[in-house]
């Protein structure tokens, strides 16, 4: 029994020693597993920003395929008709000493008003969508600056509709109405002279908005006339009306006899 009893100690020993080998080579193998995978992954990890970079390259592609090319809008035609033309008749003609006295454009200002607005709510919101598909810019509402009883308005209502052009967008508005609009009213026989101011400022009367192609018939609720004033740096109407000449516009030849 006691020889028994010794030999059970041993053998307990003997198996925890066993154990714990095994435990070590699991750790072991554990340990050479973990850095296998990691060797692994820093070896594909190139691989995968490699696909990745590819990948980002291509699909920004193909968006650059997809997408259409974007290009700058042309330069407006009568600005360079300016420049090449207009400033040299010109100084040919009144004599400056400086291509810069040479008379310019300063702005267009288109106008639209509407009494109707007092009674009628969505006047206003159907003028002023006709101005901008017309200017290619969102006008302003003008407000009434003081009081009329006989018209039955306060001030600070609502009576109008305008919008200013300058620049490029000027020019492509002036191009238009010159060679598309004027030339689709009815019976047109040209533009009246008395619509100068004195300082160089000419004004155009419009009865109907539908003369320009940019609005559609169908899609108004009523006809309506606008107001176009054309702003120049002359100094008196005679360099005007020959800036709006050479600029095409059709004015009535005056038919006086001597």
């Amino acid at each position: 029994m006691l020889d028994e009893e010794r030999q059970q100690p041993e053998d307990v020993a003997e198996s925890q020693e066993t154990a714990g080998e095994a435990a070590e080579s699991e750790d072991s193998a554990e340990q050479a597993d973990g850095e296998a995978a990691a060797e692994s992954e820093e070896q594909q990890a190139p691989r995968r920003q490699r696909r990745e970079r590819a990948g980002g390259r291509g699909g920004r592609a193909a968006a650059a395929e997809l997408e259409p090319p974007t290009e700058p809008p042309p330069p407006p035609r009568l600005w360079e008709q300016f420049k090449n033309e207009i400033i040299p008749a010109m100084v040919r003609e009144f004599g400056y000493g400086n291509p810069m006295e040479v008379p310019r454009l300063q702005k267009i200002v288109l106008n639209i008003g509407l009494g109707e607005a007092l009674t009628n709510g969505r006047a206003m919101e159907a003028a002023t969508r006709d101005l901008t598909v017309i200017s290619g810019q969102k006008p302003i509402v003008t407000l009434a600056r003081k009081s009329i009883a006989g018209f039955k308005i306060r001030q600070g209502n609502p009576i109008g509709t305008a919008v200013t052009l300058r620049g490029a967008r000027m020019y492509h508005f002036l191009d238009r109405l010159v060679n598309t609009a004027l030339p689709r009213i009815r019976d047109f026989r040209g533009l009246a002279r008395r619509g100068l101011d004195g300082r160089g400022n000419y004004t155009i009367g419009i009865r109907e908005q539908i003369i320009f192609p940019e609005i559609d018939y169908n899609d108004i609720d009523k006809i309506r006339g606008l107001q176009v004033t054309i702003a120049t740096t002359a100094k008196n109407d005679a360099e005007a009306i020959r800036l709006l000449e050479l600029y095409g516009m059709p004015f009535i030849k005056d038919t006086v006899e001597a």
